[in-house]
């Protein structure tokens, strides 16, 4: 029973991490959001890692550089990319796209890393793709790079989520998992920081005197419980679980997703969005047929 508390807690955490997106990213703006999402996220994590280090618990040797590529893919990037969707799509929309994340992950392991497909996993990724392009209502230049921004850039974000569950698989197998995602968090959050300095360094000046009540649940709830705390119970599932039972949750976010955002954006739940995440969902089932494996950097996020 406490397993299925986890999953359902866990799906509505990373359903609503979404809404706080899309509150952030207006005061915040994008690299701002991924900024303040990482480092709160960082902030709950590395007292963990701390504890760890006083009972000399952690690995001895660290592989820096295979730990900023991890950073850069898993958190700095698609978070950029999924705030900078939201900024043309609904959360709704933006969480129904983030749920190609496994038939990404398939597409990205073939092409990157020479990983065999069988004809069901083919089956389950051409099927993804006529779900994503159900939610563009078939027209085909909502994916046009002059059209790029929105439904492109969620696409890009699974992508890079597809590449990091196997480069981490291929060089951190066995790595102890708090210390990876709280060096990620932090890479994520530099990531973010440069991206501020880059295009707007003003917001640095602008998020503090714009801070208000929703803002600051928006940051609690995006970093510290959705790119936190969530982690911890997605590692409690497959630690009490297993992997499989875990990756379940990859198939409850878009439907938490789609609730909060009508409940509390009031954005509308068309039969279009329905019949898209219904076709992808089938994807993704044929395209994990295989195996199921467990995606323990994904989206999340968000994710």
């Amino acid at each position: 029973m406490k397993l299925y508390g986890a999953l359902l807690s866990l799906s509505l955490i990373w359903g609503l991490s979404f809404v706080f997106i899309e509150n952030l990213i207006g005061t915040a703006g994008v690299w701002g959001t991924v900024f303040l999402r990482c480092l709160a996220g960082a902030v709950i994590l590395l007292p963990l890692v701390f504890i760890k280090w006083r009972k000399h618990q952690l690995p001895q040797s660290i592989p820096w550089g295979v730990l900023i590529i991890v950073g850069v893919f898993n958190a700095g990037l698609p978070w950029g990319l999924i705030a900078l969707s939201q900024t043309v799509v609904t959360s709704n929309t933006a969480a129904v796209l983030n749920a190609t994340t496994p038939i990404m992950t398939g597409l990205i392991g073939f092409l990157v890393f020479s990983v065999l497909l069988n004809r069901w996993q083919w089956s389950g990724i051409v099927i993804g793709f006529i779900g994503i392009l159900v939610l563009t209502g078939f027209e085909f230049g909502n994916i046009r790079p002059d059209n790029f921004i929105g439904i492109g850039t969620m696409i890009l974000a699974t992508s890079c989520y597809g590449f990091v569950s196997h480069f981490t698989r291929r060089h951190l197998r066995g790595f102890d998992v708090i210390l990876l995602t709280s060096i990620a968090l932090l890479v994520g959050a530099m990531v973010g920081l440069t991206g501020i300095l880059w295009t707007q360094p003003a917001l640095l000046i602008s998020i503090g005197q714009n801070m208000n009540v929703t803002f600051t649940i928006s940051v609690i709830g995006l970093g510290c419980v959705g790119s936190g705390i969530a982690h911890l119970l997605f590692y409690y599932m497959i630690d009490r679980g297993s992997a499989e039972f875990a990756s379940m949750v990859t198939y409850l976010v878009p439907v938490t997703a789609l609730f909060w955002g009508h409940l509390l954006l009031g954005e509308p739940v068309t039969s279009q969005l329905i019949i898209g995440l219904g076709v992808i969902f089938a994807g993704v089932y044929l395209s994990t047929r295989k195996q199921r494996v467990s995606r323990s950097f994904v989206g999340k996020k968000a994710s």
